[in-house]
């Protein structure tokens, strides 16, 4: 093994094969070539094959043409392996481009090339058609795919950032010509979104776990892998446009309403916006498919993630009990007279406005009008309760001045209230904002994100208060 490596490794004891790459590259290249290379592996004699001929094809190689080998080209170099060893070259693969990514993160800095382009791709339609999109706009478009979470309760289909996803995604940006890394942000992930989420959870409370991704971990990560691949700009998927008014970039909503993806997008700092190219912002998803049927991919017709990345296919009771220790604890279902209707199973698994799941009915449906974590109880009551005529908003920031707000948006997929701020307020960070609703409208649980815009522009985004 080369001093000073970086490494990945695949396989283990579900399959009884395990292969593991070091490389280190010569750094005074501007390309960043792999100066040395060692592997090792055990298990069938297939694996060991795989990992020396992914070894072989990489050795002395620029960084960015070693990030085109795949399962494909391993298998090749050995002249072709049968269909029930070609887990060998899949997971010499899986070794070799986490070796990749660590190596990206740790050793590179190629030099600044000024049409290349990082494409985030996660494997789906999106990611797919804006990394097609860069390259027929003749930019030198790179793939990388960031794996988020891993756990053996998820469905890896349905997740876009787990290891299945990843090799998914590397397959495509392959067959696509481009050269593709994977990255290994797990650690960082569970700190600074998953934890979080968690904690909100037993204090009662909602987070939108997506906005917390892309605004501190996700994006930024990327943003500094750009930067060590040379590569002046980051283009993803999402269905956002940015506007320059003349002073700091802003938000701009997408061309289609029913895909905007502004909120999610809410909390990234200027410095970042800058930078981000989304190059679906002025499309509709029906425009999205047919051009990836039009070039052949398979993923023209594959389904949008609709969970969380990291429940994928995991009630969000179970993740709770599993990773934040928010078991089973029962207590009383109030009304709003504090008269018992009911017993619950633990108040963290309840949010506002929550209808189903209550094990209880009444003269007429019944909603959650609040949790109290503390004294474990859930207070539920009429729809009619729910509605109010303001949002109380907390750690606001306002990229402009508040007599421009007109709409707010309460949830990533929720239509824009017509809406107004309370009192003046300059552009910056304001520690209570009262936003005054056009309409009273149904209440959303603490900890969610508030988005303020004004027309089409992201104009403030906060998080809502008890």
């Amino acid at each position: 093994m080369p001093a000073g490596a970086s490494t990945g490794a695949a396989g283990g004891a579900a399959c009884g094969d395990l292969v593991r790459i070091s490389l280190a590259l010569d750094r005074g290249a501007t390309d960043g070539v792999i100066a040395q290379v060692g592997f090792d592996a055990s298990g069938c004699g297939a694996a060991v094959a795989a990992g020396s001929a992914a070894v072989a094809l990489v050795t002395g190689a620029p960084l960015l043409s070693a990030a085109r080998v795949g399962a494909r080209e391993i298998s090749l170099e050995l002249g072709g392996l049968s269909a029930a060893k070609q887990h060998a070259a899949e997971l010499a693969a899986d070794a070799l481009h986490r070796a990749l990514g660590a190596a990206l993160r740790e050793q590179a800095g190629l030099a600044r090339a000024g049409g290349r382009t990082l494409v985030a791709m996660s494997g789906g339609v999106d990611s797919a058609v804006a990394a097609l999109l860069a390259g027929e706009r003749g930019r030198e478009a790179i793939g990388v795919t960031l794996e988020l979470w891993s756990d053996p309760q998820n469905d890896g289909e349905a997740s876009c950032c787990s290891a299945q996803a990843v090799r998914s995604a590397r397959e495509l940006a392959h067959g696509l010509g481009m050269a593709h890394f994977s990255v290994d942000l797990r650690e960082e992930f569970r700190a600074g979104v998953v934890e979080h989420w968690l904690a909100g959870h037993a204090r009662g409370q909602t987070p939108n776990p997506c906005v917390r991704c892309n605004g501190s971990v996700r994006l930024d990560a990327m943003l500094e892998l750009a930067d060590r691949i040379g590569a002046a700009t980051l283009t993803t998927g999402h269905y956002a446009r940015v506007a320059l008014d003349g002073s700091a970039p802003l938000l701009r909503t997408a061309a289609d309403e029913a895909k905007d993806q502004s909120y999610v997008l809410a909390a990234l700092q200027p410095a970042s916006l800058a930078r981000l190219r989304f190059p679906l912002g002025d499309m509709h998803k029906a425009q999205v498919r047919e051009l990836a049927r039009g070039a052949g991919l398979a993923v023209a017709g594959r389904k949008d993630s609709q969970d969380l990345c990291f429940l994928a296919g995991t009630r969000q009771r179970d993740f709770l009990q599993r990773h934040g220790g928010l078991g089973h604890r029962p207590g009383a279902i109030l009304d709003g007279d504090g008269a018992v209707l009911g017993e619950h199973t633990g108040a963290h698994s309840f949010t506002t406005g929550q209808r189903h799941g209550l094990g209880i009915s009444g003269a007429a449906p019944l909603y959650v009008l609040g949790t109290d974590t503390l004294a474990n109880t859930v207070t539920v009551g009429p729809r009619a309760e729910l509605m109010s005529p303001a949002v109380s908003a907390r750690d606001v920031t306002l990229h402009r001045e508040g007599s421009l707000v007109d709409g707010v948006r309460v949830r990533a997929h929720g239509r824009r209230h017509a809406c107004a701020i309370s009192r003046e307020l300059t552009a910056g960070r304001h520690e209570h904002v009262e936003i005054v609703l056009a309409e009273p409208a149904e209440r959303t649980a603490p900890g969610q994100v508030a988005c303020l815009y004004s027309g089409e522009l992201l104009v403030g985004v906060g998080t809502i208060a008890a």
